[in-house]
């Protein structure tokens, strides 16, 4: 990790927290999708470092204003929900930070690129897929089972990944437990409020030199400015254009990580 960071460093972490998580509120993910990419872009910093500062930066419940706002919208999240899908999480995620601990950065931004072009595929599927038409009044029923499942993939893939698991959730419940867009938005900001990376900082933060503070500062600063002004649109478009656009910002997100990792071939 730097010790020291210039100014450029700084404005950019704040602007990096600030796009992230208005994404974050926009589509119902954790920002960890936007962070790592822009931050493994800045001079200095490796992938591992991005992604513990990606993690870091999300123990905070930075993405509770965004679901607070979909609540009000009427897409909210039981405790039942919450509760069985942040205790797969927690186990995911510390298996995830184990992992990737023994990876290098290289093999890193590839699985990065590879994560992200799955979920952009099963989430172009499930838009293709012959739609409903009928808007969920209340939250689905779903298996305790299912739920620790759901959360031990975004688990894993937020300590293996830092990216938080809000992409995870929200492609796993649209797809495989056939919930709507603003629902499953609504429980990934849910569980993304709480501090279940911890376990995955931990393991990142016993193999590094420390943490940027300043910079790590700057990007939580600009995640708590970002998060409901996303999510404020979100509750006000129509669930087909936000597929589109979390597609968009999956695909947008895999190739700038792609170009990284060529670059630094």
């Amino acid at each position: 990790m730097p010790e020291a960071l210039g100014l450029v460093q700084v404005l950019g972490g704040l602007a990096t927290g600030i796009f992230a998580d208005a994404m974050g509120g926009l589509l119902g993910v954790s920002p960890g999708g936007a962070l790592v990419p822009a931050l493994a872009l800045m001079p200095g910093l490796g992938q591992h470092d991005a992604q513990a500062i990606s993690l870091a930066a999300q123990l905070l419940p930075t993405s509770l204003a965004g679901f607070v706002r979909y609540r009000v919208a009427g897409h909210g999240a039981s405790r039942r929900t919450v509760t069985w899908m942040s205790l797969g999480f927690l186990a995911g995620a510390f298996i995830g930070a184990k992992g990737a601990s023994h990876l290098a950065d290289a093999a890193l931004r590839w699985m990065f690129v590879a994560y992200l072009l799955v979920l952009a595929t099963l989430v172009l599927w499930r838009s293709t897929a012959k739609e409903s038409g009928v808007a969920q009044a209340g939250e689905p029923h779903a298996a305790a089972a299912a739920l620790v499942a759901v959360g031990i993939v975004a688990g894993a893939s937020s300590g293996l990944l830092g990216i938080g698991g809000g992409l995870a959730i929200t492609a796993s419940m649209t797809v495989a437990l056939h919930w709507s867009q603003l629902r499953s938005q609504a429980v990934s900001l849910a569980v993304n409020a709480l501090p279940l990376a911890l376990p995955a900082v931990l393991v990142y933060a016993s193999v590094a030199n420390g943490l940027p503070w300043l910079l790590l500062g700057c990007v939580v600063l600009g995640l708590w400015v970002g998060t409901a002004a996303g999510a404020q649109l979100a509750t006000r478009l129509d669930e087909r254009v936000l597929r589109k656009y979390f597609v968009v910002l999956v695909l947008g997100m895999a190739l700038l990580m792609a170009w990284r990792a060529s670059s630094a071939a």
